[in-house]
C-alpha cells in the first residue's frame, strides 16, 4: 500500500512539473508542489492545515490544554478524515484569505462572516453559526457619550474596526442606507475584537462592532456595556476553502450537516458561547496563555532546568502536562509520583522521594531525560528526531525502544526515524510475531501506550509553540 501511495505521489508531482512549465499563470503551491491541493492530497499527506484566529473563543491554550470552538470542531473533522490536524494561528486576520490562496493552509476556521466579496475569493462551507452584528457601547448612564438606540443614530459617530472585516463593509453600506456619514476608524489587522470591546468598556473608545454571540459572551466581563443595538440582519458564519478544493468542501459540508445534529456539537457551542461565568473565569486566569504568556505555575523553573540539557522548555512542559497535568501531588496506580511521575527507584537514584518539592521532582525528571538522551546519541544522529525516542523511553523504558530499533533494522524501516518507522515497530510489540522475534530482548510491550504518548506530547508541543510565538509578537 505504501509503494502505491508513493507511486501516486510521484505521478502527481511529475504532472505538476509539466503543468507549471507550460502555464505560468498556474497558482504556485508552497508545500505540496502541486497545481491544486484538494482532499486527496490532504489524505496522502495525512495532514489538514487549518488557519485559525487566536482568540478567546476560537483557539487558545488554557491550563496547558489547547481549546476553542473552532479547535474542537476541527479536531473532530480531522479525525473523521483520519488525518493529523495542524493549527496555524494567524496574527493579522486581514491577510487570512490571502494565506489560504497562497496554500499556507487548507481551510480557514476563524468565525468568518459570509459576504459576496469574500465568496469571490473562497468557497464557504455550510454555516456553523448565524448571528447579527451589534454595536458595542457603554450603557446609557455613561454621561460622557451619546447612547445609540438605533442605527440611524450612528451618523457622525466614530466606530473602531478592522478595515478588512465584515463590519467595515457593513458600516459603509449602513452609512449609505441612513444618508449620513459614519466615521470609520481603522485599526490594525492584529487587533482582536476582544481588545476593542475592552477599550470600549474602559472608555478608551466609544464604539466598536462585534457579532452578537461574541458580544454577549464578552459582556460577562464588562457589566457597563450594552450590546443590544443590532446594525445588521442575521448573517452566516462559516469556514472557507480554496475554490480549487471542491472535494474538501463536499467532505466538510457532509460532515457539518451530520455533526451539527449531534449533542456533542451543542455541548461544544454552549461551552464557548453559552456559559458567561466559565468564560470569565477562563480569560481572567493567569493560565489563559494567549493573554498571560503563562503555560503553568512552573514555567520559570522548567525554563531554567531545560536550558541545562538543551531542550526547548515548551517541549518539557508538554511532557509534564502529559505526566501529571501540572499536579505536583499526582500519584499513579503504579506508584509514580510528582510532576514528572517518577517511579520510586528512579526518584531514589536522584536523591528524592514522594514528598520532595515540585522543584526537586522537576530537576530529577529532567536529569533523567538527559540520561535517557545520552543512551541514544550514537543510535539517532538528529537531535530533534532523537527527542521522540527519548519521550518514548521515558514512558515505556529504554529496553522496549531498543527492541523497536532492532526490529526496524530487520524489517527494512529507518532505525533513526520515529514516526512511521520505529514507532510502528514499538506499536507491533504487542503482536507475538514481533515480541517473539530473535532480535527482541525485552518481550511483550503494550506498544499503543508509548506510541500514543509521543504523538500527544509532540502535538501539545506544537500548540505551545504556536501560542508562545503569538504572545511574543504582541
Amino acid at each position: 500500500m505504501t509503494s502505491i501511495k508513493f507511486s501516486f505521489f510521484l505521478l502527481v508531482v511529475f504532472c505538476s512539473t509539466i503543468f507549471s512549465c507550460s502555464d505560468k499563470s498556474e497558482p504556485k503551491v508552497k508545500d505540496a508542489n502541486l497545481p491544486t491541493y484538494d482532499l486527496i492530497e490532504i489524505k496522502v499527506a495525512s495532514e489538514l492545515r487549518a488557519l485559525v484566529d487566536n482568540s478567546s473563543t476560537s483557539y487558545f491554550i488554557y491550563k496547558g490544554r489547547p481549546m476553542g470552538f473552532e479547535y474542537e470542531l476541527l479536531s473532530r473533522f480531522a479525525k473523521a478524515l483520519k488525518v493529523k490536524l495542524t493549527i496555524i494561528p494567524i496574527n493579522n486576520l486581514d491577510g487570512i484569505i490571502d494565506s489560504l490562496k497562497d496554500f499556507k493552509g487548507d481551510i480557514i476556521a476563524a468565525n468568518l462572516t459570509v459576504t459576496k466579496e469574500r465568496a469571490n475569493d473562497v468557497s464557504f462551507s455550510l454555516p456553523l453559526i448565524r448571528s447579527k452584528q451589534v454595536l458595542i457601547q457603554r450603557k446609557a448612564d455613561d454621561k460622557e457619550m451619546k447612547f445609540v438606540e438605533r442605527p440611524s443614530d450612528l451618523v457622525g459617530k466614530e466606530i473602531y474596526i478592522r478595515k478588512n472585516s465584515s463590519f467595515y463593509q457593513r458600516l459603509q453600506n449602513l452609512s449609505e442606507e441612513i444618508g449620513g456619514e459614519i466615521i470609520i476608524k481603522e485599526v490594525a489587522g492584529n487587533v482582536t475584537v476582544e481588545e476593542l470591546i475592552k477599550k470600549v468598556a474602559e472608555s478608551e473608545i466609544d464604539y466598536t462592532i462585534a457579532d452578537e454571540h461574541v458580544a454577549r459572551i464578552n459582556k460577562a466581563f464588562y457589566p457597563n456595556l450594552n450590546v443590544k443595538t443590532a446594525i445588521s440582519l442575521e448573517q452566516r458564519m462559516a469556514w472557507a476553502v480554496r475554490k480549487e478544493s471542491p472535494d474538501l468542501l463536499i467532505a466538510l459540508n457532509e460532515w457539518l450537516k451530520n455533526f451539527k445534529k449531534t449533542i456533542d456539537y451543542r455541548v461544544i457551542y454552549l461551552k464557548y458561547f453559552g456559559n458567561s461565568s466559565l468564560y470569565r473565569t477562563r480569560v481572567n486566569s493567569e493560565y489563559f496563555t494567549s493573554k498571560s504568556g503563562t503555560l503553568s505555575p512552573y514555567d520559570e523553573i522548567i525554563k531554567d532546568l531545560s536550558e541545562d540539557i538543551g531542550w526547548d522548555w515548551r517541549l518539557v512542559t508538554a511532557l509534564v502536562y502529559q505526566e501529571s497535568k501540572f499536579d505536583a501531588n499526582a500519584k499513579s496506580w503504579a506508584g509514580a509520583t510528582g510532576l514528572m511521575q517518577l517511579m520510586p527507584e528512579t526518584a531514589a537514584s536522584y536523591g528524592i522521594d514522594s514528598i520532595s518539592s515540585a522543584h526537586a521532582n522537576l530537576a530529577a525528571g529532567i536529569k533523567y531525560l538527559n540520561w535517557i538522551e545520552e543512551q541514544f546519541v550514537e543510535k539517532v544522529q538528529n537531535p530533534t528526531e532523537r527527542q521522540k525516542f527519548v519521550l518514548a523511553a521515558y514512558n515505556v523504558g529504554l529496553g522496549h525502544v531498543f527492541d523497536a530499533i532492532r526490529l526496524a533494522e530487520k524489517k527494512g524501516k529507518n532505525p533513526e526515524v520515529w514516526f512511521e518507522n520505529v514507532a510502528l515497530m514499538l506499536l507491533n510489540k504487542a503482536n507475538p510475531e514481533y515480541y517473539k522475534d530473535e532480535v527482541v530482548n525485552y518481550g511483550y510491550c503494550r506498544g499503543s501506550e508509548p506510541y500514543k504518548y509521543v504523538r500527544e506530547v509532540m502535538s501539545r508541543y506544537e500548540h505551545y509553540k504556536n501560542i508562545e510565538e503569538i504572545v511574543s509578537s504582541n
